[in-house]
């Protein structure tokens, strides 16, 4: 009798090893050794910067950063060889660091839809409330509460 195999695994893992077989199956497996790299390498950053900066790529002998300020963009360039000694040390043949700065893109201001006009039973509903509120016996019930509110010391 020929061994069983092993029932394939379900759920998000299945989704995974899926998606690792196609055809991005590349794309997705470098994705992840650069996020890897990226974590290996976030140590190494100067305090502060690893909130503002990622490793975007490897390309050649360079690695990639992006940052999201001139100011973060300024001090991962003075850290510049601390980070290629660490990127060496992992056993990257790396030797220089190219920093882009990330440009966002301002989320479009989007106008207000105006409103549809009130339909005409709204409208008369509309006025009769407000007719209501100011016939003479709402005046009068209105005056007689604030007469009842007012205290005379």
């Amino acid at each position: 009798m020929p061994p069983k195999k092993p029932a394939p695994p379900a759920g998000p893992r299945a989704a995974l090893d899926a998606l690792l077989a196609g055809a991005a199956g590349g794309t997705l497996r470098r994705a992840r050794w650069l996020d890897a790299v990226d974590q290996l390498l976030r140590p190494s950053l100067p305090a502060g910067v690893a909130a503002h900066v990622r490793m975007a790529n490897i390309r050649g002998s360079k690695l990639i950063f992006v940052a999201d300020a001139p100011v973060w963009h300024a001090k991962l360039r003075l850290a510049t060889p601390e980070l290629l000694d660490a990127a060496r040390s992992i056993g990257l043949e790396v030797d220089a660091v190219a920093i882009k700065l990330a440009t966002q893109v301002p989320h479009p201001v989007v106008a207000a839809a105006p409103h549809p006009p009130a339909s005409a039973a709204a409208q008369r509903g509309l006025a009769a409330a407000l007719a209501l509120l100011r016939s003479p016996a709402s005046e009068d019930a209105c005056g007689a509460r604030k007469a009842g509110n007012t205290r005379e010391g």
